[in-house]
């Protein structure tokens, strides 16, 4: 078998390490805003592809099953901005340098821009910054670099020391940030999940992955490998929500101390085991292939190709050729960075809610605005609405 020599020739194994979970690379994409008024709802949507809904069409996503739900418990139109997109990571105040990005596919792939960056371009969308009433948010998985959850080499315990590092202050600052650049709006965070779990399939395709992710050079049984990739992401699910919850809590806290009505509150998604990535319920994405091609991707290093089985990697793929086209003069080891960079790009779906994952956020939004819509100061220039009975579908 032939031996590939450049880096940039890595095998479809080694690729799913940037992919399979939270793509660590990004790019957006948004709906136009139009003017507002005393009836409309305006919906901000933030954060990174979990938010944006990687690999769904648009009435599958969970901001779009939100919209419809406060559209008819409302009885207002909602007009949704959507910055959040494919991998971004929070940033900082002024990491835009001021200078507005164009609008991109946020299926696509990219480093920029961060959710704060993201803060910029949607405060430069709207005539008044206080006609927004709802921010969905979320970040910091990819401050954190979704590789490290795929590496047997990290340990539970530095896992949950960079969950505690990237997901509290970081958090803390951007939603100061949010509550005070739009000072009428309510704001849901919403967590994360475990990729991988006890009901994950340890079949040759998953164990063959695990061999491929891991970057250490203490020698590991199979086992060894999915127990602690097991343990990494029952430790990232659990303490990234702990600190996205506590930050969410201590902003909140603090506007009400100010005499603010609340504002600001956390949306835990309860996945269960049975719901991770190549689990038998699974909520995730995955692989469009039988047993046998799997083992033929193992079999050839990667030769062999894989697809996805969300809805989107036709109109990705599209997306992904447009956004990396060849420049002029490119050089041999130029032309596999960017065709490994494409791959990339087209399995940019894997390990993201599917549609039943997608409802589950929903959900989790919904029982959180119940909360809000039952208190005083809900919506812009209108009373108290009863909270619905029937849940999102």
């Amino acid at each position: 078998m032939k031996r590939i020599a450049h880096p940039a020739k890595c095998s479809i194994l080694a690729a799913l390490a940037a992919i399979i979970f939270i793509s660590s690379l990004p790019a957006f994409g948004q709906s136009a805003q139009p003017a507002a008024d005393n009836r409309q709802f305006n919906l901000l949507v933030l954060g990174d592809s979990i938010a944006w809904g990687q690999g769904l069409r648009d009435e599958h996503k969970a901001w779009y099953q939100v919209k419809t739900w406060l559209a008819d418990t409302a009885g207002r139109k909602v007009f949704e901005r959507v910055e959040a997109h494919s991998g971004a990571v929070i940033g900082s105040p002024g990491d835009s340098a001021g200078n507005p990005d164009p609008p991109l596919d946020g299926e696509v792939n990219r480093t920029l821009p961060s959710v704060n960056h993201q803060i910029e371009n949607a405060l430069r969308s709207y005539a008044n910054p206080a006609q927004v009433d709802l921010i969905i948010v979320d970040g910091c998985i990819n401050d954190l670099d979704a590789r490290r959850l795929l590496n047997a080499v990290n340990t539970p315990k530095g896992i949950r020391e960079s969950a505690e590092q990237k997901c509290g202050p970081p958090m803390e600052a951007l939603l100061t940030r949010l509550t005070t650049s739009f000072p009428q709006a309510h704001v849901i965070v919403t967590g994360y999940y475990p990729i991988l779990s006890e009901k994950t399939s340890r079949d040759l395709f998953m164990r063959a992955l695990a061999k491929k992710f891991y970057t250490g050079t203490e020698r590991m049984k199979d086992k060894q490998l999915l127990a602690r990739l097991i343990e990494i992401s029952k430790e990232w699910y659990e303490g990234s929500n702990q600190m996205l919850a506590a930050a969410a809590g201590k902003i909140d806290a603090q506007l009400a101390a100010k005499g603010s009505r609340q504002r600001v509150l956390f949306a835990e998604v309860g996945f269960l085991p049975e719901y991770s990535f190549a689990a038998p319920q699974s909520r995730l994405w995955g692989f469009d292939a039988s047993f046998l091609r799997k083992l033929l991707v193992v079999l050839t290093l990667g030769r062999v190709s894989l697809k996805t089985n969300d809805e989107q990697r036709n109109q990705r793929g599209t997306s992904c050729k447009a956004t990396f086209k060849r420049p002029a003069g490119e050089t041999g080891d130029q032309k596999r960075a960017r065709e490994n960079r494409i791959m990339l790009c087209r399995l940019a779906a894997i390990g993201h809610p599917n549609r039943e994952g997608a409802s589950m956020y929903a959900e989790a939004i919904s029982r959180q605005l119940k909360v809000l819509i039952s208190s005083p100061g809900w919506l812009r220039s209108m009373g108290v609405i009863a909270a619905p009975g029937n849940p999102i579908r």
